[in-house]
């Protein structure tokens, strides 16, 4: 029974879990604990004080795991999915399990889509996204590029060859993309 404090299942006994993992329960003895003199059960109670908290309203177009059969008392509401990346994400929710590679990888693709989009939405704005600043690649070359790169073990040098690829290559893949439709456009 999730999110209660009640428990169906107990789980195997003291002596049986004494009998299977060495040193199991070896501070149940108070005697036996260091903290013991120190320990206090008297104080007054604080923190929780309900087996589950006051459930939330359940959203129907809330995400919610194949694996739950509800959702968690209390969730957050502050991000709710929309667009592409939404319907992407309700997919990977409603079709697989946790467990399950497609599940995650459907969760990357959402993520990536939403970035392009936030990408493409900054350039309408009145402060576009900078790719030359916001990568670092300006703060590298001041910091002593190679002298903190190589012979330290850094296992990120092992793929710098691409990372000009990953993070321009979008940028420049718009910008030729751009180009021609003005390119067709001036044309007619």
């Amino acid at each position: 029974m999730p999110y209660t404090a009640e428990n169906p299942n107990p789980g195997p006994s003291v002596e049986k879990l004494r009998a299977r993992i060495p040193g199991w329960g070896v501070d149940l003895d108070t005697a036996d604990r260091p903290s013991f003199p120190q320990e206090r059960f008297d104080l007054p109670p604080i923190g929780a004080h309900w087996d589950e908290p006051e459930r939330q309203p359940d959203d129907p177009g809330r995400e919610r795991s194949i694996e739950h059969a509800m959702l968690t008392p209390v969730y957050g509401t502050a991000q709710p999915l929309h667009g592409l990346s939404g319907a992407i994400r309700r997919s990977a929710y409603a079709r697989f399990s946790e467990g399950r590679a497609r599940h995650w990888l459907l969760l990357i693709a959402a993520d990536r889509v939403e970035a392009a989009g936030a990408h493409a939405r900054s350039l309408f704005t009145l402060r576009p996204d900078n790719p030359i600043t916001e990568t670092g690649i300006l703060a590298e070359r001041r910091s002593r590029p190679l002298s903190s790169r190589y012979g330290r073990g850094r296992v990120d040098a092992r793929h710098t060859w691409m990372d000009p690829l990953l993070v321009a290559g979008p940028w420049v893949l718009a910008a030729a993309g751009l180009w021609s439709i003005a390119a067709r456009l001036r044309r007619r």
